[in-house]
């Protein structure tokens, strides 16, 4: 944690709002998250370096001023309440912020004062994320890089509030103003089959055909372009799509198909995930989605931005206007 120590010795004035930060309030904060994550006080204890005393005392003072139970303990163990569970995500947040501050405090102190937040999907950093960094440190060896896994949809707000520098993810170009996006990745979807259903008789696949069965589609929380944009490409071929599971990833989506619990609507490159018994069949129709894409905020001016679009331009065919098309 970070705290002023030592104030005295410096001739510096704290403004008015800032003698009112209440430090231990923050330290307890990061206990209760401890013990949240945990659901138990001596795991808890021990991930702070602390005895369990002093954390279970600290607790109930935060509690107190908070006016709010935030635990139940019983000899099944403990869990959060209500109350606990409400003000959790708040409180992750907050933490997340302060670990981002001690970052780039520890990095000025090192004279490494070029920092650059990235957020990316699983998939992007399997794929382009590596190849991206390892250009970056050779060119700029004094960049530190902090990399963040998250959804697609937590992206735009990410972006907006200054959280990340720039995503790696699946979005489209209707984004909230200021947000811009480049294509990185395009693919032609295709559908993952059971090997033994009836359609792998046929070399390609309408989206017609497709009316009866029932669907495994990538949870539109996770990533809602891509969600509305199969439902809309469904509708428009006389059907909408009888959803049986929303899952949170494409291999995913292809496990299921594994499993024998629907099809799915896949960018065709991921042919290369599907086991033995999954067949990813090519559409009929030509449908590109965009697979991966690059998203910052154009009023937040990181000098890293332009460099990194340089450094990804061998990669990237760029459309006349600047847009992207759907996403996957």
């Amino acid at each position: 944690m970070i705290g002023l120590q030592n104030q005295d010795q410096y001739d510096i004035k704290v403004p008015e709002d800032m003698s009112a930060i209440n430090f231990r309030l923050i330290k307890q904060l990061w206990m209760f998250q401890a013990v949240a994550e945990e659901l138990h006080f001596g795991r808890a204890a021990t991930r702070l370096g602390m005895s369990q005393p002093p954390l279970t005392e600290q607790i109930k003072v935060l509690e107190q001023a908070l006016k709010v139970i935030l635990f139940e303990r019983s000899r099944r163990g403990t869990r959060l309440t209500p109350a606990g569970a409400a003000i959790l995500p708040a409180v992750k947040q907050f933490a997340y912020h302060v670990e981002s501050l001690e970052k780039v405090v520890r990095e000025v102190a090192r004279g490494q004062t070029a920092v650059l937040q990235v957020g990316a999907i699983t998939s992007a950093m399997l794929e382009t994320v590596p190849p991206l960094l390892d250009k970056l440190k050779q060119r700029y060896p004094e960049l530190t890089v902090y990399i963040r896994e998250i959804d697609s949809v937590e992206a735009i707000p990410a972006l907006e509030k200054g959280e990340l520098d720039l995503a790696f993810v699946r979005l489209d170009g209707e984004t909230k103003s200021g947000i811009e996006t480049l294509s990185l990745a395009k693919d032609r979807l295709a559908v993952a089959l059971p090997r033994d259903h009836e359609l792998n008789n046929q070399p390609q696949v309408s989206i017609a055909a497709l009316e009866p069965e029932q669907f495994v589609m990538s949870s539109r929380q996770v990533s809602p372009a891509y969600f509305d944009m199969l439902v809309s490409v469904c509708r428009r071929h006389g059907f909408s799509p009888r959803v049986l599971y929303e899952v949170r990833s494409i291999s995913s989506q292809i496990a299921y198909v594994g499993c024998g619990q629907g099809v799915a609507l896949v960018p065709s490159g991921m042919a290369k995930l599907a086991p033995d018994n999954v067949l990813v069949k090519p559409l009929k129709e030509e449908i590109m989605v965009v697979t991966s894409a690059m998203a910052w905020n154009s009023h937040r001016h990181h000098p890293m931005i332009h460099i990194v679009k340089e450094l990804l331009a061998d990669s990237v065919k760029l459309t006349n206007d600047g847009k992207i098309g759907a996403c996957s």
